[in-house]
């Protein structure tokens, strides 16, 4: 599984693909909308999806993966998914709306979680990492995963 921070503008067509791809091998995208970072997730949770469909990546466009209600990622309202997978990582930006500010903070939009079969954070892909190198990751990390199972 990989658990994605969407904002409505970007990489959407590239994880339709990715859970295209993976689909058949039990492999699941969930998606969480988030305003923290530069407020660029503004609408409310009913705008989201029409919002996809018409305008950007719009033509109609409807994501083929879990897409969640809005979720703080960070600070005192942070949704308790990301305080478990935030234990893998670090690094600091700015633009940040919560407190506490914490080390392993989630930066942006569109950073990536990879959860193996246990349920355990594998991998974090920082925003910046285009889908393309985490699917060569994702692969091997399949391999892996097969060679374990030989």
């Amino acid at each position: 599984m990989i658990i994605v921070l969407t904002e409505r503008f970007i990489c959407y067509l590239e994880l339709n693909a990715l859970q295209e791809e993976f689909r058949d091998v039990g492999f699941t995208i969930l998606g969480f909308p988030c305003n923290q970072f530069g407020m660029q997730e503004p609408g409310k949770n009913y705008e989201i999806l029409p919002a996809l469909k018409y305008v950007r990546p719009g033509n109609g466009f409807v994501p083929n993966f879990q897409l969640f209600e809005k979720v703080d990622v960070n600070g005192v309202n942070e949704h308790a998914l990301f305080t478990i997978l935030k234990q893998c990582s670090a690094e600091i930006c700015m633009l940040l709306f919560w407190e506490p500010l914490k080390v392993n903070d989630i930066k942006w939009n569109f950073e990536k979680f990879l959860v193996g079969p246990d349920g355990r954070p594998v991998m974090r892909w920082f925003p910046r990492v285009n889908v393309s190198e985490v699917r060569a990751d994702i692969l091997k990390y399949f391999r892996q995963l097969v060679q374990k199972g030989d």
